[in-house]
């Protein structure tokens, strides 16, 4: 009985307190053991704990709150078919993700409501009574100004990504937002790396939650799966450096990165010149669109996808080989979920900065910081190589 079990993928997750249904749909998903991140969060948030937690990209965070909170409200009776569980998200990918994984565990009814998607049909979407509501900040926000979007007996709130979610840029959103559950309400927050600030606003809008605190090593993947390297390319040399290396490396998913918006398109269009097959993921172009451009590029069928940090938070993509920052990022939360872009799911990957000399003293610094071991490479006659060997030759 006990092997049936392990084949089955019931064992690990029902000595946790999941029930054999939930542990039967995730072992039908192929997923048969919990990860350390499961273990620790999954029993807190059974118990009913509000519970903050970090743990590396890639580690199992989305099922760690999802199945727990799932079996609570699924157990439940809700014979008004009210919104039952509220997952925000900083971005539109990580919230499409995220109604993906619950639609795959769960046959409760999911909504998801992102901006750039026409208002009038998310508000007739509210009307089939969703169980559990998926969605970006702003318009969870705007549906419940509305008063279309009816949290007032939702048992919990999810914030994932909450470093993102409680960055100045979207921070008063979201605190409006939370101040409309009721403090009973179960919180529950996690992200790959959780501040200080972070915690701090957490707990200044939910001053009732007792948070319990889970930090997971964060550096584990960024040192284990993760090998890193930095070339140096001045500025203005910098997407012909690009060029250069995509055809040396022939990836068969690359993720670019640049810190400022406005150069994706830039990046785009040079590289698009030199007959690199590329695709651009921008703020600027609609949801059905940038959903076209992410599909295209998880099939592989386009290699490389150009972005900036707006959507480096929660891209869960399979396979890819390479992250590539034509940058160095503003701080070092950024370059971790750079680089955390790959190597998800236990496997490996390469991690690039291309940086001038200012750049790479910066991430001789992070290195240091985050006990990372970075390789300074070269490239010569199309070829990857140590510098000290271009130098020979």
């Amino acid at each position: 009985m006990r092997v049936y079990a392990t084949v089955c993928g019931m064992s690990g997750f029902t000595e946790l307190g999941i029930d054999g249904g939930l542990a039967g749909k995730l072992a039908a998903l192929g997923i048969t053991e919990p990860t350390p991140v499961q273990k620790k969060v999954i029993p807190e948030i059974l118990a009913g704990k509000d519970v903050i937690f970090q743990s590396a990209t890639g580690s199992g965070k989305t099922f760690a709150f999802l199945l727990p909170l799932l079996q609570k409200i699924q157990a439940e009776p809700n014979p008004t078919k009210a919104v039952r569980l509220v997952i925000v998200s900083p971005t539109f990918e990580l919230a499409s993700q995220l109604k993906q994984a619950a639609a795959s565990v769960t046959d409760l009814k999911c909504g998801l409501f992102i901006g750039g998607a026409p208002l009038k049909r998310q508000i007739d979407a509210l009307k089939e009574r969703p169980a559990i509501v998926v969605g970006t900040v702003s318009r969870l926000l705007e549906l419940c100004r509305l008063k279309k979007l009816k949290i007032e007996n939702a048992a919990a709130v999810v914030l994932d990504e909450a470093d993102r979610l409680a960055s100045k840029e979207i921070r008063d959103e979201c605190q409006e937002l939370l101040d409309l559950f009721g403090q009973n309400v179960q919180a529950i927050a996690c992200s790959a790396t959780i501040t200080k600030k972070t915690q701090d606003f957490l707990t200044a809008v939910r001053p009732a939650a007792e948070f319990e605190t889970i930090l997971l090593p964060l550096e584990d993947v960024l040192r284990e799966k993760i090998e890193h390297w930095a070339f140096f390319a001045e500025r203005r040399d910098k997407i012909d450096f690009v060029r250069s290396l995509l055809r040396a490396m022939q990836p068969k998913k690359a993720l670019v990165f640049t810190s400022r918006a406005d150069q994706v398109e830039n990046i785009y269009q040079k590289l698009k010149f030199k007959k690199i097959d590329c695709a651009a993921l921008t703020a600027k172009i609609k949801n059905q669109e940038r959903q076209a451009v992410l599909a295209h590029f998880k099939s592989g069928k386009c290699p490389v996808l150009i972005t900036s940090d707006l959507s480096s938070r929660g891209l869960d993509i399979p396979d890819i080989d390479c992250v590539i920052q034509c940058d160095f990022p503003p701080d070092e939360d950024f370059f971790v979920h750079r680089s955390g872009r790959t190597a998800r799911a236990g496997k490996n990957g390469v991690n690039i900065v291309v940086g001038d000399e200012w750049e790479l003293r910066k991430l001789a610094a992070l290195e240091k910081k985050l006990k990372i071991i970075v390789h300074p490479k070269a490239l010569y006659k199309g070829k990857i190589c140590d510098p000290a060997q271009a130098s020979l030759e």
